[in-house]
């Protein structure tokens, strides 16, 4: 399939539009949990021209929730019990402004505030990557400054006329940070901290199923999740639909949000979107090259998801003072496996 960019794909989201997935999908109901050995989110790997420089950045916007440091060999953001970490490379990654889309999108924080830290990025000379309030409208900082509910076109023309106001209180937002890297501002809880990576998958609900059946996965009963895998595996997870087009958006034709899904790995969120048309190219050598899951024995979780049939992109082999292994995901995701005793 051809490969296309972002802003290529926005251009012809309306051609996706159609009914809700939640009229088309089988029914998801609780399935038997396969036994999977214990998996922990470990770290998110961006490429960048300047590792010592990006990873400078981050406690700028999160002060309280991240560190500059080292880890293994490489530059790096500790953040919880997660890494942020950096490869130099040569010249500027590709990210979805400059080449074609990987299943990456970005990644994020939850803030107690999220209006607020946008205020206090702006007071930093932060740059804030803006959004689309309607297609007619203008660009905005925070999804609070667009009508409520991420309404469509039409929705947001009935509320004008309604006098409805935008409620400017919480929401997301987004800084564009080293390397054109994405990172969300989303407002959530008590307490600011690294909680999300955030997927693109042409078919969500296959995807989520794929994450639950080799990583084990679990699904949850909220925002991101859509409960658990179909217990009938011949059920067709395939998307037959997707939703139209909302808004805020990042190009004026609007964002195409359903349906929508994720997993977690213990308080960390793979929380997906869905990609109209597929073409989504490999993630290896673009601003996000990986995330990563750890395991107390790498010899035993490589033989399982080679009986699997998993597709790995490297076998076992060092790892600064551990040993890795990377494998390929649905939509060309690498996923690395790294091995913490």
């Amino acid at each position: 399939m051809k490969h296309i960019s972002m802003a290529a794909l926005f251009a012809v989201l309306p051609a996706f539009v159609g009914v809700s997935i939640a009229t088309r999908v089988p029914a998801l109901a609780q399935a038997p949990a396969k036994m999977v050995e214990p998996l922990h989110f470990h770290h998110i790997h961006l490429n960048s021209v300047d590792p010592n420089a990006a990873a400078a950045y981050y406690p700028k916007p999160f002060a309280l929730s991240a560190t500059a440091t080292t880890f293994n060999g490489f530059e790096a953001v500790k953040t919880g019990n997660v890494y942020v970490l950096f490869t130099k490379v040569a010249t500027t990654p590709q990210n979805e402004l400059t080449g074609p889309q990987t299943s990456i999108w970005h990644f994020g924080w939850n803030t107690p505030n999220s209006r607020q830290y946008n205020e206090k990025f702006r007071a930093m000379g932060l740059t804030i990557a803006q959004m689309w309030d309607a297609a007619d409208g203008k660009l905005v900082d925070m999804s609070s400054d667009v009508m409520p509910g991420l309404p469509t076109q039409e929705q947001i023309l009935e509320m004008r006329a309604k006098g409805t106001q935008p409620t400017r209180e919480g929401g997301f937002g987004y800084l564009r940070g080293p390397d054109g890297a994405m990172i969300e501002n989303a407002q959530a809880g008590t307490t600011e901290r690294f909680n999300h990576v955030h997927m693109y998958h042409e078919h969500p609900v296959c995807a989520m199923q794929w994450y639950v059946e080799h990583l084990g996965a679990k699904m949850p009963q909220g925002r991101g999740g859509r409960g658990a895998p179909a217990a009938d595996p011949s059920a067709d997870c395939h998307t037959k639909a997707y939703a139209p087009p909302t808004w805020p958006s990042f190009a004026k034709t609007g964002f195409v949000r359903d349906p929508a899904g994720g997993v977690n790995f213990d308080d960390i969120s793979i929380s997906i979107r869905p990609w109209p048309g597929g073409g989504l190219v490999s993630t290896r050598g673009k601003i996000y090259d990986h995330w990563a899951l750890s395991t107390a024995d790498l010899t035993a979780t490589v033989t399982r998801l080679k009986a699997e049939g998993v597709k790995f992109l490297e076998e076992i082999h060092p790892w600064g003072n551990s040993r890795a292994a990377m494998i390929e995901g649905p939509d060309r995701i690498a996923i690395e496996l790294v091995e913490v005793k």
